[in-house]
C-alpha cells in the first residue's frame, strides 16, 4: 500500500506485508518498497505497483529496494513489470540498493521476459513462403496418391485375385450386388436431377433464341449439350457423391477395425476382395446410367420445349435426328468408363488411408468425394479438348 513517510504503518511480528512509501531525498522523489515481496503477499501491493506504471510517464521513478525483507520471483516479476511498462513510455527507472539477491532474481525475470516476449510472438513466414509451401505439400500429395491409384490399378488389371499368388477367381456374386447398389439405386436420383438439368438448359436456350427467332434451335442446344457433355459429366458427379463416398466409408470401416489387416492375414487379396467388384461394378454402372441420364434430360428439354416454345415432341425429335449423329452419342459414352474407372480408385484409394479414428474418416471421405469431382471434370475437359482436335 502507498502511504507518506509521516504516516507510515509499522509491521508487527506476526504482519510482515509489503509496504510502497513516498518520500522526499534531496528534492527527488523516490518510492522506497519495504517488507516481505513473496508470492503470499505481493497481491497486497499489486494495485499500488499499477498506479505507478501509469503515474510517471516521461518522467524519472525511482524504486529504493533496501527496505525488502524477502523477495521471490513473484515479488521480482511485479518490480519488473514496473520497471518495462515505464521504461515502454519513455521513463527513466533507477532501482537503488538492491540486494544480491534481489539483484539475481530481478535480471533472471527481465530475461526470462524477454524470452517469453520472442517465444510467444514469433515472426511468422511470408505469405510467399507459405504459398510455396503449399504447392509443394500439394505437389508431393499429388504424387503419393497417383502411385497409390496406379497400384490399385494394376492390381485390377492383373486380375481378381482373391487368394494372393494362388490364382484368380471372379465373384460374380459381389460384383451384382455392387452393380445392384451403385447402378440401380442410383436410378431414381440420376433420373430426377437429369431432368431437371435438360429442362433448365431448353427454358434458358429457348429464351436466349426467341429474340433472334430461332426457338428451334433449342434442340440442337440441348441434344449436342447433353448428349456429348453435361448427360455424363452430371452422372459422374453425382455418382463420386453417392457411390464414391460410400466406397470410401465402407473400406475405410474395415480399415479402422483391422479387417484389411485380417485379410491378408488369412491369406486374401484386400484389393481382389474390396476394391475389384467395385471398381468392375461402377465400369458397367456408369455408361447405363449415363444412357438413362441423357434420355431423362432430353425427355425434360422436351415437354419446355412443348409448353414454352409450342415445339412439338415431333418436330423436337425430328430436329433432333437432324442436329446429332452417331458420333455426338458416342463421344459422351466413351468418357464413362474412365469416369468410373477414377471414382472408383480414387475412392479406394482414400478408403486405404483412413487411420484408427472417426475423425480421420470422415476426412478422408470428404477428400474422396472433392478429389473425383475435380479429377472427372479435369477429363472431360480433356476428351472435349482431344475430341475436337481430331474432329469428333
Amino acid at each position: 500500500m502507498l502511504i507518506n513517510a509521516n504516516n507510515r504503518r509499522p509491521s508487527t511480528a506476526t504482519e510482515n506485508l509489503p509496504l510502497v512509501t513516498e518520500v522526499e531525498r534531496d528534492g527527488v522523489r523516490v518510492y522506497a518498497l519495504s517488507g516481505a515481496w513473496i508470492t503470499r503477499t505481493v497481491a497486497q501491493v499489486d494495485l499500488e505497483m499499477r498506479r505507478l506504471e501509469t503515474r510517471h510517464s516521461g518522467e524519472v521513478l525511482t524504486l529504493d529496494l533496501s527496505g525488502i525483507d524477502k523477495i521471490d520471483t513473484a515479488g521480482a516479476w511485479l518490480i519488473d513489470r514496473v520497471r518495462t511498462v515505464n521504461e515502454g513510455h519513455g521513463s527513466q527507472v533507477t532501482l537503488l540498493a538492491q540486494s544480491r539477491e534481489a539483484s539475481i532474481l530481478l535480471d533472471a525475470v527481465r530475461e526470462a521476459s524477454r524470452r517469453g516476449v520472442d517465444t510467444h510472438r514469433p515472426r511468422g513466414p511470408s505469405f510467399l513462403i507459405m504459398a510455396l509451401e503449399t504447392i509443394g505439400r500439394t505437389v508431393y500429395t499429388i504424387r503419393d496418391d497417383f502411385l497409390a491409384s496406379m497400384n490399385i490399378l494394376g492390381s485390377t488389371i492383373r486380375g481378381a485375385q482373391l487368394k494372393l499368388g494362388r490364382g484368380h477367381a471372379i465373384n460374380l456374386a459381389a460384383i451384382f450386388n455392387q452393380i445392384d447398389r451403385m447402378g440401380v439405386g442410383a436410378v431414381p436420383v440420376v433420373v430426377l436431377m437429369s431432368t431437371i438439368v435438360g429442362a433448365i438448359v431448353a427454358q434458358q436456350g429457348a429464351y436466349q433464341l426467341r429474340y433472334f427467332g430461332a426457338d428451334i434451335f433449342v434442340v440442337d442446344l440441348v441434344g449436342i449439350l447433353i448428349l456429348r457433355e453435361l448427360g455424363v459429366l452430371m452422372t459422374a458427379i453425382m455418382v463420386a457423391g453417392r457411390s464414391g463416398s460410400a466406397i470410401t466409408a465402407e473400406i475405410g470401416s474395415m480399415k479402422m477395425r483391422e479387417e484389411v489387416d485380417a485379410l491378408k492375414v488369412i491369406g486374401l487379396n484386400p484389393v481382389g476382395v474390396l476394391v475389384f467388384p467395385r471398381l468392375v461394378a461402377l465400369v458397367i454402372a456408369l455408361p447405363c446410367l449415363t444412357v438413362a441420364a441423357n434420355f431423362a434430360a432430353l425427355g425434360g428439354a422436351i415437354v419446355i420445349s412443348y409448353y414454352y416454345s409450342n415445339i412439338s415432341p415431333t418436330a423436337f425429335v425430328d430436329r433432333l435426328r437432324v442436329g446429332i449423329d452417331l458420333s455426338t452419342i458416342f463421344s459422351g459414352l466413351i468418357k464413362a468408363p474412365f469416369m468410373a474407372m477414377i471414382i472408383g480408385i480414387l475412392a479406394s484409394v482414400e478408403g486405404l488411408k483412413v487411420g484408427g479414428s472417426a475423425e480421420s474418416l470422415g476426412r478422408h471421405v470428404t477428400a474422396s468425394v472433392v478429389k473425383s469431382i475435380f479429377v472427372v471434370i479435369i477429363l472431360d475437359g480433356a476428351f472435349a479438348i482431344f475430341f475436337a482436335s481430331i474432329g469428333f
